[in-house]
């Protein structure tokens, strides 16, 4: 079965608007972090992964339709979602390394830690 250029469209939209909804919501997190507010933050971080999950599973659909069989032919949106998925992880891996990163000045910077 071959998997149609609409289909295959659909599959690479869901992934930009997911992944958009996550480094939308990564970049607030950023902000209330640099504000403090760190459990606000941490709850970014966990809406911004729910999002990405979401993405995931359009992905994984994706190949698991291409490892059963399907022939699917590369579109550049899907390579431009397939982008946009990745970096937004990645930002999001690095937000939640500045999370801790942010708690430690916090705490420096308010005498909470005996350095």
């Amino acid at each position: 079965m071959v998997m149609t250029k609409d289909d295959l469209q659909v599959v690479a939209f869901e992934i930009i608007l997911h992944s958009g909804d996550a480094r939308t919501i990564v970049h607030e997190g950023l902000d209330l972090m640099k504000q403090g507010k760190f459990e606000e933050a941490e709850k970014k971080m966990e809406d911004a992964n729910n999002e990405l999950l979401e993405a995931h599973k359009s992905q994984t659909k994706l190949l698991q339709d291409y490892a059963n069989g399907d022939e699917i032919i590369m579109e550049v949106i899907m390579v431009h979602a397939q982008d946009h998925l990745m970096t937004t992880m990645t930002l999001r891996e690095m937000a939640i390394e500045f999370l801790a990163m942010y708690k430690q000045i916090y705490e420096l910077k308010n005498g909470e830690v005996n350095a």
